[in-house]
């Protein structure tokens, strides 16, 4: 047994775990980061790069319900479920058509209004800390529509955001094109949203806060955390190089976390993954400015330094059944239809993460345990990316039991215990 000489455990190099590495380093906590992978290796690697501050609506929508059959049969269709893995998912299921209630639909649109809101500058103190302020592009994004009857429903929708303090400003079809030129014809307008923004590089990103935390003192291993307990002083982890003994941990593992937040809290979460697929095309770096997103095509195209990325599937199959790269390969023939001109599929490259999705679309912000040993940074769904900077204020000021900035109620682990 190896007892580390740290005042932290991060279990997790992702995004929210290397953000939270940064920000308790700064804080004067000595921190040991954690990952079976290099930083940044999963779902932080291939995600959208898109700062999304206007997704405000939580999953569990009735709306959904309609959709299931689709789901069920359409392998490459936006959003599925694999129906082999269906009675696993089951509970879930359940879980997220409880959270259908306006009650609960409430309660998920303000934790998730409240993040956001905050997300935007969190990310630009955090990246004007770490000198990497040119990794993000602060140029708004658009979701553009294709039928006249959409753009009648995104008309409605803008007024909702609008009333939730989301900004957003319609577009006509010539405002549209004259903002991104080559789209195709059949664009008919838009909705911006100028206070989003978009990450042009997501590994560089992760890279960076882990370079900068390093640089202040918090060391890094490259090994796998199977399990762990309490004991009377802090935590004793089990890893693949044997055991390590810590005053304290942060389980920020995300998809991979329900196992081990189990074991140190007795907490069976509700956690599950939605399957992310994008595809990387490297000549197309310049095909347009900001983020676009199809509201009849479900997926987006983000600009980046490599290239465009399109993104945006869902599937539900679990974290054991490989991937089905023909969904990401069919995001190809969806960015096409919204050029004039097809793009350049050369050299382009498929990949596959897992987004940890809780059904009432919130995370886990929290401190639990006799001595608040075990700290917990996870569940982020499709906005880890987006609520990375201000999760990792949050975590911050509970390791230093300092009043938060944010009322982190709606995030607290007990919301999934029961009597």
């Amino acid at each position: 047994m190896e007892k580390m000489d740290h005042d932290i455990a991060i279990i997790g190099a992702g995004v929210i775990g290397c953000a939270c590495a940064y920000r308790l380093q700064q804080a004067g906590l000595k921190v040991l980061l954690l990952d079976k992978e290099a930083p940044g290796q999963g779902a932080s690697y291939g995600n959208a790069g898109h700062i999304a501050t206007e997704q405000i609506m939580p999953l569990a929508n009735p709306a959904i319900l309609t959709q299931i059959p689709s789901m069920l049969f359409d392998p490459v269709g936006p959003l599925r479920i694999d129906w082999r893995y269906l009675p696993r998912l089951l509970p879930w299921m359940l879980r997220l058509i409880s959270n259908m209630r306006a009650g609960a639909q409430a309660r998920s649109q303000h934790g998730l209004i409240q993040l956001n809101q905050a997300s935007l500058d969190a990310w630009k103190a955090l990246l004007g800390d770490i000198d990497a302020a040119d990794l993000m592009h602060h140029q708004g994004s658009l979701l553009v529509f294709e039928q006249e009857k959409t753009g009648q429903a995104l008309h409605q929708f803008a007024k909702t955001l609008a009333q939730n303090g989301v900004v957003v400003t319609p577009l006509s079809q010539v405002e549209v094109h004259r903002k991104v030129p080559g789209l195709a014809k059949t664009v008919l307008g838009a909705l911006e949203f100028p206070e989003t923004s978009h990450v042009i590089d997501p590994l560089k990103l992760v890279e960076s806060l882990v370079d900068a935390a390093v640089a202040l003192g918090t060391e890094c291993r490259q090994l796998d955390v199977q399990g762990g307990c309490l004991t009377e002083d802090g935590v004793e982890l089990y890893t693949s190089r044997g055991t390590v003994t810590v005053p304290r941990v942060l389980i920020a593992a995300g998809a991979h976390s329900r196992s081990l937040v189990f074991q140190l809290t007795d907490t069976d979460i509700p956690l599950d993954t939605e399957r992310g697929y994008h595809l990387m095309l490297p000549n197309e770096s310049h095909r347009i400015p900001v983020a676009v997103t199809s509201a009849e095509r479900r997926f987006i195209m983000t600009p980046m330094a490599d290239g465009l990325r399109l993104a945006g599937t869902v599937e539900f199959a679990g974290l054991e059944r490989p991937a089905n790269m023909e969904r990401a390969h069919r995001l190809a023939e969806l960015g096409d239809s919204l050029f004039e001109h097809p793009l350049d599929l050369a050299g382009s490259t498929p990949w596959m993460g897992f987004r940890p999705s809780l059904p009432d679309s919130l995370p886990i912000i929290d401190a639990v345990g006799p001595k608040q040993q075990v700290m917990l940074a996870l569940g982020h769904h499709h906005l880890g990316l987006t609520q990375a900077a201000v999760t990792a204020q949050a975590i911050r000021d509970l390791a230093l039991n300092q009043p938060p900035s944010l009322d982190l109620s709606p995030y607290r682990l007990s919301r999934f215990r029961t009597a």
